[in-house]
Formats: C-alpha cells, sequence, structure tokens
C-alpha cells in the first residue's frame, strides 16, 4: 500500500452518524473493547485516541490514565460535539476532543505515549498509512493499540436467509466504501509493513446472548438496517433492495425475540511498539 496524506474520494465511513450507529458506539468502555491495552496503562501517561467516535472509549482511557493528557481525534464534528458533551457531563477535564484525519492527525513527533485506535483501521482505505501515521506521533518507549472486528468471523445461531443476506450484504457495502471488513486478522500483517519492529497480537469476542444484549445488538440492526447510511449506500449502489432491507431488519428484530439466539464477534488486536 502507498503512503497517503488524505483519504481517497472513495472512502467514505460505512456506518455513518445515524442514531442507531451512535447508540453501538456508547456501550463501549476500555474493559469490554480494549482489555488487551490495559496491562500498558498507567497514571500520568499521555493518549491520542484516534477515530474515538463520541468518546465512551477515551473519556475511560482519560479517567485511567489521570493527570495524564488525553485527546480524542474524530473526522465528524458532529460526534466530536458528542464527545465533548459526555466529557463534560461525566466530569472528566483532563480529555480534549478534535476534529482531524486520522492520516495527517498534525500533532508532532513522538507526542504520545499510547496512540489508540478501535474500529477505525477498518474503515479507511490505507489502514497501514495510518499506522506509519499513529507510529510517528509515538513517544520512544510507547505502543500504538489497534483492535478491530473481522466481519467474516462473526457466528449467529440461530440464522435464518435475511441474517444470511446481512452478512452478505455487509461484505459489500463495507467494501465499495473503500473499506476491509475483515479488518481483525490483518492487524499484525499491517503493522508489520508500517515498520514497527515488534507486532504482538491477540484476539477477543464481543457476546451478545443475554435477553438485554439481544435486545440491545437486534434492535439497533433492525434499525440501522433500514435508516442509517448502510441502507442509503445499499440501495443507491444497486447492492440491495427496500424489499431485502426490510427482510434483514425483520430477521433482526425475530433473532433479538428468540431466547435461544447468540452471536459472537471476533476482534483482531495488536499492541505495536518500536
Amino acid at each position: 500500500m502507498s503512503e497517503k496524506s488524505a483519504p481517497s474520494d472513495e472512502e467514505r465511513y460505512t456506518h455513518g452518524h445515524h442514531e442507531s450507529v451512535l447508540r453501538s458506539h456508547t456501550w463501549r468502555t476500555v474493559e469490554n473493547s480494549a482489555g488487551y491495552l490495559v496491562s500498558s496503562i498507567r497514571p500520568g501517561l499521555s493518549v491520542l485516541d484516534i477515530g474515538c467516535g463520541p468518546g465512551t472509549i477515551t473519556v475511560d482511557l482519560a479517567r485511567r490514565v489521570a493527570p495524564g493528557r488525553v485527546i480524542g481525534l474524530d473526522a465528524s464534528a458532529e460526534v466530536i460535539a458528542k464527545a465533548r458533551t459526555l466529557a463534560d457531563d461525566e466530569g472528566v477535564d483532563t480529555v480534549e476532543f478534535v476534529v482531524g484525519d486520522a492520516y495527517s492527525t498534525g500533532f508532532s513527533d513522538d507526542s504520545f505515549d499510547i496512540v489508540h485506535a478501535h474500529q477505525t483501521l477498518q474503515h479507511v482505505a490505507d489502514p497501514v498509512a495510518v499506522l506509519r501515521e499513529m507510529r510517528r506521533v509515538m513517544k520512544p518507549g510507547g505502543v500504538v493499540a489497534a483492535r478491530d472486528v473481522d466481519y467474516a468471523g462473526t457466528m449467529v445461531y440461530p440464522t435464518s436467509p435475511g441474517l444470511e443476506r446481512w452478512a452478505e450484504l455487509y461484505q459489500q457495502v463495507h467494501r465499495s466504501n473503500g473499506g476491509e471488513p475483515d479488518a481483525g486478522r490483518r492487524l499484525k500483517a499491517w503493522a508489520r509493513e508500517a515498520g514497527f519492529a515488534t507486532a504482538q497480537s491477540s484476539a477477543d469476542i464481543w457476546c451478545f446472548a443475554s435477553d438485554h444484549d439481544r435486545d440491545w445488538w437486534g434492535g439497533m440492526w433492525q434499525t440501522r438496517v433500514l435508516e442509517s447510511a448502510f441502507a442509503g449506500d445499499a440501495i443507491s449502489k444497486g447492492l440491495a433492495t427496500r424489499a431485502d432491507l426490510q427482510q434483514i431488519s425483520d430477521a433482526w428484530r425475530d433473532w433479538a425475540d428468540g431466547s435461544d439466539g447468540w452471536m459472537g464477534m471476533p476482534h483482531g488486536e495488536v499492541l505495536a511498539r518500536g
């Protein structure tokens, strides 16, 4: 992959910023989404969180490294405003949120002890270039931490034609926007290509099985597949019809309502140094 300083014209965030999408972000914490990083966190460290979204992980990181400096960066002014509101509501004053570019963050070389990205590299056209930028702003002795889902490895039970269609369509829409939906399995290779001396790789899983979790996840996709940017892309690019999307939406509702429902979403993780 070639180095870049800006996203390509084809690069687009697959999920958009519909309420149903932002709802999925608010569930995320260091505990359930960055456990592999916990042993590297201590008070006083500085952190840059790239692709921070509405900031739930960022604010959690800020609590854990206080009084260290924490900055959350995202390309969307809309979600940055939500992140600032969250920090204010939570009374966390050691975190700052800025609108910026993952390819060219604008920070000086060797600025942060931890450079973190959660579910970000899957959405960029050149993840190696973003990792090189993360490496540039990482202090000597610091760490770059990245975690991404691997959609091809997602397991759902019981399955149905609607959920099988969702899995197929998700791959198509995500790739049409210049991203890599199966990023999790590639993180180690991307980090090595970006020039890191070491790339410690691991894996973890999100599991949605309880009545509460099924209702939350299934209900989110029941709405998202009809109303978010995902729906608009699927239809405008000729990848699905409105009837297809309704079938998928209904399938998620049926899955969420079924007591036997279980879903596992595997994630790749990498801690890159040097």
